[in-house]
């Protein structure tokens, strides 16, 4: 019954979303190739729903959704909150990624040639990404005005978990959606 129970535990914690009895039933019968009794399923989440009650475990199973899923418990709400409340302020906009991009793949950089790239004015995005210290200033052009020059940093690496900028994916790593909308059958 052990091998049952972590294999249930397994599809609980990795489910994204709540799990009803009859998803983990379907499942453990095509791993098994063979009929799981539901009353064996539903004792097995009951064992571990009592497992992870024992106050040694900081997440617990809860039935929800019309199934069950790995939650916190409320007493680590407070830790869990200040996490997600730092996390959030890591998140970028859609124009500060299109801007990091373009930074990323044209640097040396100038704001004008992001500009004339995305069509709109960069300066809202090239400031919060100063502030992120995902890029930084690299120098300044020859160009008329002296405008100054942007490229990534140390932090952009650790923030995409990238070693060098050969890493990042080339245009020909993005395959193209067959039948795009606009697009006949056979265009190429």
């Amino acid at each position: 019954m052990d091998f049952l129970l972590h294999h249930i535990e397994a599809l609980i914690f990795c489910s994204p979303n709540p799990i009803g009895l009859a998803e983990i039933k379907s499942c453990l019968s095509e791993m098994f190739e063979a009929d799981i009794p539901l009353d064996d399923i539903e004792k097995a989440v009951l064992e571990l729903i009592a497992k992870y009650e024992q106050d040694e475990y900081s997440f617990q199973i809860i039935r929800s959704g019309g199934g069950f899923q790995f939650l916190t418990k409320p007493a680590y709400q407070s830790s869990i909150g200040i996490l997600l409340k730092q996390q959030s302020k890591k998140r970028l906009s859609t124009s500060a990624l299109e801007t990091l991009s373009i930074i990323a793949y044209k640097q040396p950089v100038t704001r004008g040639q992001m500009e004339q790239i995305r069509g709109v004015n960069c300066d809202y995005a090239v400031t919060k990404l100063l502030e992120k210290e995902l890029i930084e200033i690299r120098g300044k052009s020859d160009a008329v005005g002296k405008p100054l020059l942007y490229g990534t940093s140390e932090k952009f690496m650790d923030y995409f978990g990238i070693n060098s900028l050969d890493e990042l994916p080339t245009p020909k790593d993005f395959k193209e959606e067959e039948n795009e909308i606009g697009r006949k059958d056979g265009d190429s």
